[in-house]
Order: C-alpha cells, then structure tokens, then sequence
C-alpha cells in the first residue's frame, strides 16, 4: 500500500508501505496509482514526494508475485504517469533503490539519496534485464557506457557514486524526507 499525506502546505508525500524492503507488489502499485490521482488532482498540490517507509525507498519487484497471475496495475505505465506528471515529483531514497525501485525514482524528475542508500539493477543476476523500462531511461540520464556497466553486471552504487554518475540530484547526511520535500518546494 501506499500513505498519502500533505506536507509543508503543498508539497504531496506518498509513503511505500511493504515491509521489509517496500517491494513493488500489486497492493503497492495500486496504492502509488490512487495516491499519484489524488495529488494530482488537488490543486493545493504543488509538487510530490515519493519514499518507503522505514528508512528504505524500494528493493524492487515483490518475488512473492513471481510465477502468478498479474494482479494490480503493472509497473510501466505507473512510471510511465510519474514521468508525464505535470507537477514535479521527487524520489526521496533512504536504505536501497534496486531494480524495480531504481526504475521507480528514475521516472520521478528529481532524486535525492541518503549518503548510505545503494542504488543498482541486480536483475541480471537473476537472468532478467530491468524490464521497467531502466534499460532506456539510465542510459538517457547517465549516458550508454555508465548504463551498460550497470545494468549488466547489476553492481550497486553508492549515493556518493550515484551523485558523480548523475543518477541523484542530491546526496544528504539528514532526513532525505526533509532535503526531498525542500527540493520540491524549490521546483514547485
């Protein structure tokens, strides 16, 4: 699931909530849906941010739904909306953003990491490619060669690295809440 609440006046905070790693499943994708057509259709809301509860952005797709049927609204065309929103919309990375939860912050148009996040696309580990459309959106923020190298050997990155390849926007020692929810109101 995922918490909408309204912070600093006009800035929409979305909460991943799927304990322990906030993974992707059906019930989360449905809440980041109900909750990104809520803020967006609230005009007091100038901006979004979107985190995981417990200090952890996202570890990507729920591997409990592997091998069922698709339930829940699928993860492309959700990014696919963050992307398109009209107001800006922050990712605030705490803890991981892998694979499918790398894909999700790259769709926001901002991103702001904790100095200790790890951000990667493990997936090829796994024998699988970033399916959530990573493939082309790293390559566009980061240029092809940085991409390749992270996409197919599924390393993680540092924050600190992230910030030098381009990947993050910001890198805080703080609450990456806080330092998301200012950016936004700077954008909004």
């Amino acid at each position: 699931m995922a918490q909408y609440t309204r912070v600093a006046g006009s800035v929409g905070l979305i909460t991943l909530q799927n304990p322990p790693v906030n993974a992707l499943s059906a019930m989360v994708r449905q809440g980041i849906v109900d909750t990104m057509e809520r803020a967006l259709s609230a005009p007091e809301v100038k901006s979004l941010v979107i985190c995981g509860q417990k200090e952890t952005f996202c570890g990507g797709a729920d591997i409990r739904e592997f091998g069922t049927k698709m339930s829940g609204p699928p993860l492309i065309p959700l990014i696919h909306a963050i992307e398109a929103s009209t107001k800006p919309v922050v990712a605030a990375i705490e803890g991981v953003a892998l694979g499918g939860g790398l894909e999700l912050a790259l769709g926001c148009h901002y991103r702001i990491s904790h100095s200790k996040a790890k951000l990667g696309l493990p997936e090829v580990t796994l024998g699988l490619l970033p399916a959530a459309a990573g493939s082309q959106r790293l390559p566009r923020l980061i240029g092809v060669p940085a991409a390749l190298d992270l996409i197919t050997t599924g390393r993680h990155v540092t924050a600190a690295e992230a910030l030098q390849l381009g990947i993050v926007d910001q890198v805080t020692d703080h609450s990456t809440v806080d330092a998301a929810v200012k950016f936004a109101l700077s954008v909004a």
